[in-house]
């Protein structure tokens, strides 16, 4: 069975892929589908809810909260990839140096990146964040930085699995360089599990740039990040429910299909898993 149909064959990746395109999708087309200014304020409708005019309803200064969750997934979704992105070129780079050069380089990379994970991630975000002042890039460049250890870890140990293998070692003996070595004999060969945890940083980069929206150390407001959104209705549960339910209930569905998501691909992707 190819790799392709294994994949697709899979329900837990079908089904966390769909929801994942329909909310990128949703993302990419928030100022098409926003039926209001996520800015803009309805006084008269605070604290509303839900109608036809204002689907989920409104927030405390009667702004339309489903043009705010749309406009809040683009937030969410920039800061996840983009910081995924950047965690995975500098892991990848450090687990496949340490990993095939081994000796004073492993070494050192290895254990900056065991310093790196002593610290709690949260609280670890926070003093970064305190530090240089919560903004969008900011909150990037910190939630890239906890990721980077996780794909260093799994590409140093996927690398030193394969890089004694016989393909390795003849493209070895015939003169191949190392870059050579390391792009097109190695990396090609450890792409699996790099693509489950890149599923899973995806929904973990989410989760904490929530966290520090709702902390005040995220983006600012008036931006409309879920986790400012929670931040805000948690004053005013008992006036309007419905203002924490919606970005809470947005943010617990994004972040259970990434991890869905990585589970389907782990069990699609590994062979050892299939066999069983």
């Amino acid at each position: 069975m190819g790799l392709r149909r294994r994949i697709l064959r899979n329900p837990r990746v079908v089904v966390s892929g769909s929801i994942i395109l329909i909310l990128v999708l949703s993302a990419i087309l928030a100022p098409l589908l926003a039926p209001h200014d996520p800015y803009k304020v309805y006084s008269k409708h605070a604290y509303g809810l839900p109608s036809l005019e204002f689907p989920l309803g409104n927030d405390d200064f009667g702004r339309d909260m489903l043009s705010r969750l749309l406009y809040g997934a683009r937030i969410s979704l920039r800061v996840a990839f983009s910081a995924v992105l950047i965690s995975l070129a500098v892991g990848v780079t450090l687990g496949l140096s340490a990993g095939y050069y081994g000796g004073a380089l492993d070494t050192l990379i290895m254990r900056s990146m065991d310093v790196i994970l002593s610290f709690p991630t949260i609280v670890l975000a926070i003093a970064v964040i305190a530090f240089l002042g919560g903004n969008l890039t900011n909150v990037i460049l910190v939630i890239a930085l906890l990721n980077v250890p996780r794909f260093a870890r799994i590409t140093y140990s996927s690398t030193q699995s394969v890089k004694n293998n016989q393909y390795v070692e003849a493209s070895r003996a015939i003169g191949a360089q190392d870059w050579r070595l390391l792009s097109r004999g190695i990396l090609p060969n450890i792409l699996a599990p790099l693509f489950v945890t890149t599923a899973v940083a995806l929904g973990a980069a989410i989760l904490v740039e929530s966290g520090l929206s709702f902390l005040g150390l995220g983006v600012p407001p008036p931006e409309p990040s879920w986790g400012t959104m929670v931040s805000a209705a948690r004053m005013i549960m008992d006036v309007q429910p419905v203002m924490v339910i919606w970005p809470s209930l947005a943010l617990a569905i994004t972040v259970l299909s990434f991890n869905t998501l990585g589970n389907g691909l782990r069990d699609a992707l590994d062979p050892r898993l299939r066999e069983a």
